[in-house]
Order: C-alpha cells, then sequence, then structure tokens
C-alpha cells in the first residue's frame, strides 16, 4: 500500500523564508538537465530580501537580479547551446552556491497515475533498458515526491536527485514508460533529454488540475475529498512547485481512475492540458511556447471480459470526441494507442500491462512528429475518412484512401440500427458487424444486423475495454504496423 504524505502548510508570503543563506530552490541540482537554446532556461531559488544575485556559468557573469520581497530571486539565463557539462553558480554578498556537471538539453515532465509510475525493475527486459539508459549520454533523470498538499507548495519534496541512470535503486524504481520514451527519442535528437517525473498511482486527473482548470469544467470535481484524490492536491505539490522550469512539453498516462466518469474528462483533459500550458510559461518568464507539446497513451486494455463502457469512453474522450490527435480542440498533442497490448496474466494486474516497449515506441514516434516537427513519418494509425452505406453493407475508407491498411481479424465492429430520420444511436444497443470484404485502404462490414424499416445510424469500433489479443485488433496500417484507434461516427457519415 502507498504511503500517503500529506502536507497542510500554508505558503509563506513574506518575510525571510528559509533565512538568508542563498541556495539555489531545490530541484535545481548538481547533473541537471536544463533547457536549450533557443529559449532560454528559467532558473531560481532563495537569499536575503532585496540583496543582489549574480550568475555565472562557468565562471563568466551572465546575469543579475534582485531577490524580492518573498526571499526569492529568479532570472533567465542566456540562451545556451546543447551539451555541457558545465557549472553553474549564484554569489549575493559573501555568500554563493554552485551546482556542477549541469547540461543544456530537452526537458520533459512525465505524469500520471500508476502506469506512469509502473518501474523500471517491473519491465520484462529491465538489464537491456538500464544498459541503454547507461550508455546513452547525456540522460539524466529526477522524480518528484508522491505528496499531497492543500495549499500551493514552492518547492517540491523529492523522492530521486537528479543523476545519470545506473544500475542502481534510482533508475530501477524510475518511470519506465518516461525512460523508454527519452530512448526512443534520443538517436534522433543528438542532444540532452532531462525527464522529470511526477506520477501517483491510482489518482484521478481533478486532483492534477489547479483550481482553474477545475473551475473550466462544470463537471469538474473529484468524487473523493481525501488525498491523494480530491482537487488540486497533487497540482499543489507535484505540479505547481516545478512550473518555474522551462520545459519542452509534457507526456502523460492517465484516466483508470476517471474511465467511468468518461463524459466529464473530455473538458477536464483539455482544461488541464490548457492550464498547465499557460502556468509553465507565464512562470517561466513567458519562455514556454504557448502550446507546449503534450503527448498520452491512450488506456491501455485491462481485464479479459466484454465490457462496451467506461475504458472505450474515456478513450474517446481522451481525444476531445474526435478519436485521433492533435485536432483543433487538442492542438499540438500526440498519443500512444494501447488498446491492443493486453497484458492478462500481469503480475501486477491487468490494469498493469508489462509491455512499455511499444507503448514507448509509439509515443516516440508522435513526439517525433508533433513535438519536434519531423516531416515524412507516419505516426498514425488509420483512421476513417467516409463511410458509405449500401445494399447489406456498409464501407470505411481510410485516410482519404491514402494509406494501405491491414486486416488482422474479421471482428470489431459494430452498428446501431435506427429510423431513417435518426442521426445517433438512440437506443444504444449495438450488433456486432464482421468484416465480409477488403482492399488496400478500404473495409465493408455487414449491414446484416438491421432489420426491416430500419438503417444503419452509427459505427463504431474496438468500442470495449480490452478489444482485441496482443497486436490482434482488426485494423493497422500496413506499412506503419500502427493500430487503427477506436472511433464512433453517425449519421450522416
Amino acid at each position: 500500500m502507498i504511503k500517503i504524505n500529506i502536507l497542510i502548510v500554508t505558503l509563506i508570503l513574506g518575510g525571510k523564508c528559509d533565512g538568508s543563506t542563498l541556495r539555489f530552490a531545490n530541484y535545481y541540482e548538481s547533473h541537471m538537465v536544463l533547457q536549450m537554446a533557443p529559449k532560454r532556461a528559467n532558473i531560481w531559488g532563495l537569499g536575503t530580501i532585496h540583496h543582489r544575485v549574480d550568475v555565472f556559468i562557468d565562471g563568466k557573469n551572465v546575469s543579475s537580479t534582485t531577490v524580492d520581497q518573498h526571499s526569492q530571486w529568479r532570472l533567465l539565463l542566456p540562451a545556451m547551446p546543447k551539451g555541457g557539462p558545465h557549472d553553474i553558480m549564484v554569489t549575493s554578498g559573501t555568500e554563493h552556491a554552485t551546482i556542477h556537471d549541469v547540461l543544456f538539453g530537452d526537458v520533459w515532465i512525465c505524469s500520471g497515475q500508476s502506469n506512469m509510475g509502473f518501474t523500471v525493475e517491473r519491465l520484462m527486459n529491465m538489464s537491456t533498458t538500464i544498459s541503454d539508459a547507461q550508455a546513452t549520454s547525456g540522460l539524466r533523470i529526477f522524480k518528484v515526491k508522491t505528496v499531497a498538499s492543500n495549499q500551493t507548495q514552492r518547492e517540491p519534496q523529492i523522492a530521486g536527485h537528479w543523476q545519470h541512470p545506473e544500475n542502481d535503486n534510482g533508475t530501477k524504481t524510475f518511470s519506465a514508460v518516461c525512460l523508454l520514451y527519452a530512448l526512443k527519442l534520443a538517436p534522433h535528437l543528438n542532444r540532452p533529454i532531462g525527464l522529470v517525473e511526477s506520477a501517483w498511482g491510482g489518482t484521478p486527473i481533478e486532483a492534477w488540475s489547479s483550481p482553474n482548470a477545475i473551475d473550466a469544467c462544470k463537471h469538474h470535481g473529484a468524487t473523493r475529498a481525501t488525498p491523494p484524490h480530491a482537487n488540486s492536491v497533487l497540482w499543489n505539490s507535484m505540479i505547481a512547485p516545478i512550473t518555474p522550469m522551462t520545459v519542452t512539453g509534457f507526456i502523460w498516462y492517465q484516466g483508470e481512475t476517471n474511465a467511468y466518469r468518461a463524459a466529464a474528462y473530455q473538458c477536464q483533459f483539455a482544461a488541464m492540458i490548457n492550464d498547465w500550458r499557460a502556468k509553465f510559461r507565464a512562470s517561466s518568464h513567458q519562455n514556454a511556447t504557448a502550446k507546449l507539446p503534450f503527448g498520452f497513451v491512450q488506456l491501455a486494455a485491462n481485464e479479459n471480459k466484454t465490457m462496451h463502457s467506461g475504458w472505450p469512453d474515456l478513450r474517446w474522450s481522451q481525444t476531445g470526441g474526435y478519436g485521433y490527435v492533435p485536432n483543433p480542440s487538442l492542438p499540438d498533442v500526440f498519443m500512444s494507442v494501447a488498446m491492443d497490448l493486453p497484458d492478462f496474466n500481469s503480475p501486477y494486474g491487468s490494469i498493469h500491462p508489462r509491455d512499455k516497449y511499444d507503448v514507448a515506441d509509439r509515443l516516440a514516434l508522435a513526439g517525433r512528429a508533433v513535438a519536434y516537427g519531423e516531416q515524412g513519418l507516419d505516426f498514425q494509425g488509420p483512421f476513417p475518412t467516409r463511410i458509405t452505406t449500401g445494399g447489406s453493407g456498409v464501407t470505411i475508407e481510410y485516410d482519404n484512401g491514402n494509406k494501405p491498411i491491414a486486416v488482422r481479424v474479421n471482428h470489431g465492429f459494430e452498428i446501431c440500427c435506427g429510423h431513417v430520420g435518426d442521426h445517433n444511436c438512440t437506443t444504444n444497443h449495438f450488433v456486432a458487424a464482421p468484416i465480409v470484404s477488403h482492399h488496400d485502404t478500404t473495409v465493408t462490414i455487414s449491414a446484416s444486423g438491421c432489420h426491416g424499416n430500419t438503417v444503419v445510424t452509427s459505427v463504431r469500433y474496438a468500442w470495449e475495454m480490452s478489444p482485441c489479443n496482443f497486436k490482434m485488433c482488426a485494423v493497422y496500417g500496413r506499412d506503419s504496423d500502427l493500430p487503427a484507434p477506436s472511433f464512433l461516427r453517425n449519421r450522416p457519415f
């Protein structure tokens, strides 16, 4: 059982907090990665009110500032090229503080619940992963402690200090998805990568959302009022304190706890993404892009039983009701589809599948396209662009007929039948519609489930908690090997 650490500490808004000793904020440490050019890394710390603070990189004075009335100093470093190592020193009068072995590269925040917190030591190929991480130059990891708070904290509590991955407890207990994501990105980026894990198992999105994000959705509100499930308690202690960091983007693996409140999640997810972007930008002196890249893992398969609500509804809400990302509601967002990666016999429970390798492969591929703008990548699974009905079949065309598909099984589609004037599934009664034929870019499914004067009013695909066996859903990209995500389409098609 996870020990719940609860802080109920009021943020001191005046006076000489932490005495007069000059120092960096506690998560600005030796061996860390700071954001590289063209962005400027924001740094901050504590000192004596109204005293001047000078900052030096490798002995060269690069900037200065004054400690404010809350005992804080903060400033932007010059835009620094990738690499290092560097020494960064701050001085104030006779005091000084230095952090060593600092690299400049890209910084990613990795957050969510237990599947983001799923550790490296639980991977089936842990030793290989650790060896790969050790061999990846410029890779650094940091872990925020699981602490809930009713008040916004100035600094996070730390579970794992900045380090290069090693065959040690700090690496073994780090997020597997976070580490694997970086390992998949690294060969394509050729720059240092800093990873900040801030995750807590079993927690809802409400706990990670600021009060502003909570207020943005009328249905927003946690169902349990105790930490770590209450509104904003993890935002306060595990996200807000690190918002001054200049970062590249976020990856997120969460939603299991919200699966049976999926309708509200559509607003909640977009509100949280927009709010995190705005607050990281504001806290880093407007030095983050307005739409920081945000990647997420769409809910994976869970139990080996037929369930048509909850899990698939949440997957749909994760995409803002589009079925794919990025889209107009979720710009600069990317995802890894994981519904075809069940692990029904996982010793950690089927809700915690052990295959994080495919999850990270798909997420990093999408990140290269969306976050880094790499051209020519086929990073999305097939998605329907036209549906036509006629005779006893429904034909679904994928990607405007431009990308070939592969069909692995003939099941996974369902139809709903209704009257000609219906524009959705008014009965919420779907029947199986097996594939009867397929071509390079189309599948035709049976409409024989509609009898008499009824017509097909809705089509959905992979609308189950666990829609298929391992990598055996119906439709994949022939060349990309990526699964088609679940979808729901209503008349008129």
